[in-house]
């Protein structure tokens, strides 16, 4: 079995071709980088309309398969932005319709979590997925997978983005936050919101780029501030998953889960606990088309299909909203 997935639920535009074994035959990424401020929905959606046919092509051509050898056509039906998500849908819709192959509609928090369980090894972890849009640890148990602990407003990767583009650094926001923050030498008094299990990093960004605004501290040590407040919010809940659950193992993914810091923080609480860690690789940690080919798979194993006029797309669609018989 051969399918092809279509991601577009923010700025990236990804397109994966995925065998049934798990073997990535293609992984093609085309990314839509704002000129200034944080995503425009409409101009991202017109960039992955623009870039939809040369990357399909580019996948097939990268996996070495005709179109023809497709079984199934998978596709992030949410959440995500409206725009985003409606442009690969549609084209989703179009490549299945027109090659007569079945239309999986797939949830991108799921997949973010299959594709590590696929690419670590991992088999019934705790996972932390952290993003420019989510922000979410969530386990498995009784059909679904349930959410311990989330943000509940802005996720720590638009933080971390908004921020650096305030202080003049690259986007995305995180790679050049870290190498800053390596050069930072002073703990610069932030606000750290933990609320139960939840957390928020609204007042963080604010007070971090207030301080940006005033002039009186280094960038390096902005950084080094943010960083380290960020992720300790996140270590918090994580840990306190992790002791509830009991889970064995302690999945690490999304685009955030290349910071080497975040890494260290992880492992060190599944040590502490005695749950084995996992990091996912960064080409699958981020948003990406194999994520959504792979469980395109598993539900479609397990007799999940979406019929095109179901396939509307859903922007507010939550990871424990989605049944998982492919576990049960």
């Amino acid at each position: 079995m051969i399918a092809l997935g279509v991601e577009s639920t923010a700025d990236n535009l990804g397109i994966g071709v995925v065998a049934g074994d798990g073997r990535v035959l293609a992984n093609v990424l085309d990314v839509h980088v704002p000129a200034e401020g944080g995503i425009h929905p409409r101009e991202a959606a017109r960039h992955h309309s623009e870039c939809m046919g040369g990357a399909v092509r580019r996948a097939l051509d990268e996996a070495g398969v005709n179109a023809k050898e497709l079984d199934i056509i998978a596709f992030a039906q949410g959440p995500g932005l409206g725009p985003c998500l409606r442009t690969g849908a549609t084209s989703a819709r179009a490549l299945a319709c027109y090659l007569g192959r079945p239309l999986v509609g797939v949830n991108h928090c799921v997949a973010h979590v299959e594709v590590g369980r696929m690419a670590t090894g991992a088999e019934d972890p705790l996972t932390l997925y952290v993003s420019g849009g989510n922000t979410i640890v969530s386990g498995y148990e009784s059909g679904r997978y349930r959410i311990f602990g989330e943000t509940l407003d802005i996720a720590v990767g638009n933080c971390l983005d908004t921020f650096a583009r305030a202080a003049g650094l690259e986007y995305p926001g995180g790679p050049d936050i870290e190498r800053w923050a390596a050069r930072g030498e002073k703990l610069i008094s932030l606000p750290y919101t933990v609320k139960g299990m939840d957390l928020s990093y609204s007042g963080l960004l604010t007070a971090v780029t207030a301080e940006l605004q005033t002039g009186r501290h280094r960038v390096e040590d902005l950084c080094f501030s943010l960083q380290e407040t960020a992720y300790a919010m996140l270590g918090e809940i994580t840990e306190r998953a992790l002791a509830h659950t009991g889970k064995p193992e302690l999945l690490l993914t999304g685009g955030v889960a290349a910071n080497k810091r975040l890494g260290s923080i992880v492992r060190s609480i599944a040590e502490e606990h005695g749950a084995k860690p996992y990091v996912v690789p960064i080409r699958l940690a981020a948003d990406n088309g194999a994520m959504i080919a792979w469980t395109g798979i598993l539900a479609y194993n397990s007799g999940i299909r979406t019929p095109v006029e179901s396939s509307h797309v859903n922007p507010n669609w939550r990871m424990d909203q989605v049944e998982i018989p492919w576990r049960s």
